[in-house]
């Protein structure tokens, strides 16, 4: 099962369960981490019949740690897009929280910085405002994304599909991410190793699909991943250190996902981004193109 790190439990929690070898604990407050990071590098100990609780063992242990990037160098520049809502509040607060982070521009529609998905001139003018204040990026995320328009939920069946409602899923989900990439990602630096992580869903998935429903949402996820994985091969041309990929950030407590939560259990923000840039700090130029999910497995086109 998955428990809340507290600063009342500490850091090292025996299983007791033979079965496990590799298990998962999450912190519950970024704000936590920020005041006592040490407290957050976490390394997990299976146990098993023949060891006693809390005996260190040699095996697939996953080490999870929201204190520090470290794949990127030191004193990294960070972009957040989307850094207004939950899971790029969250992200931006834990890059914030890495002391070898230098910037972290959090850009959102109302923000300093500011950006609308749906104008290609915003996001120009944005992208614009960073590169006249740092030389390069490191790392880019790409929070935004909808799943309803006011209060029209998803269709659950084709005879709701409304043409105007598709349009703007496509034009939130796909071609807005599709310009946030043809603008942003030319300010990774291309002589070194950057990041990229645009937010798709794991219902985006052409092959995962066996509930259908949700069409509009769906084909514009889908269409994003494919926006992906072509412009990856295209920036690996000029940048052969980057990696841009999709991400499916889990079920998220957010007002994205309240709607349709109903009894599931639902991951916070916090959990979600440290999850999701703890994936990211993994990848390689290999992984570029690809579709991950928050734990680390990769998901099917």
């Amino acid at each position: 099962g998955r428990r809340p790190l507290t600063a009342e439990t500490g850091v090292r929690f025996p299983l007791g369960v033979p079965e496990i070898s590799t298990a998962w604990f999450f912190t519950d407050s970024v704000a936590r981490a920020r005041t006592a990071p040490e407290d957050y590098a976490l390394r997990l100990w299976p146990c098993h019949r023949d060891r006693n609780p809390g005996d260190p063992i040699h095996g697939p242990i996953r080490t999870f740690s929201m204190q520090t990037f470290s794949s990127l160098r030191d004193g990294y520049n960070a972009v957040v897009i989307g850094a207004s809502g939950g899971i790029g509040s969250a992200v931006s607060h834990a890059l914030e929280a890495d002391a070898r982070c230098a910037n972290v521009f959090k850009i959102s529609r109302g923000g300093d910085i500011s950006l609308d998905i749906c104008d290609e001139a915003s996001i120009a003018t944005a992208a614009e405002a960073v590169s006249r204040q740092i030389d390069s990026v490191d790392l880019v995320f790409n929070a935004t994304g909808a799943l309803m328009l006011g209060d029209t939920p998803p269709e659950k069946t084709i005879r709701r599909l409304d043409p105007q409602i598709m349009a703007w899923h496509f034009q939130v989900n796909a071609i807005g991410p599709a310009l946030l990439i043809k603008h942003f990602a030319p300010l990774l630096a291309k002589d070194r190793r950057g990041l990229f992580g645009t937010l798709s869903a794991r219902v985006g998935s052409i092959g995962d699909n066996r509930l259908g429903g949700w069409m509009s949402y769906r084909a514009a996820k889908a269409a994003q991943n494919q926006v992906v994985r072509t412009a990856s091969i295209e920036l690996a041309r000029t940048h052969p250190q980057a990696v841009l990929v999709a991400l499916h950030p889990g079920t998220v407590a957010t007002p994205l996902s309240d709607p349709f939560a109903g009894n599931r259990e639902r991951l916070t923000p916090d959990q979600s981004a440290s999850m999701l840039l703890d994936v990211m700090n993994a990848l390689n130029p290999e992984h570029t193109g690809s579709f991950f999910a928050y734990d680390g497995t990769r998901i099917e086109w």
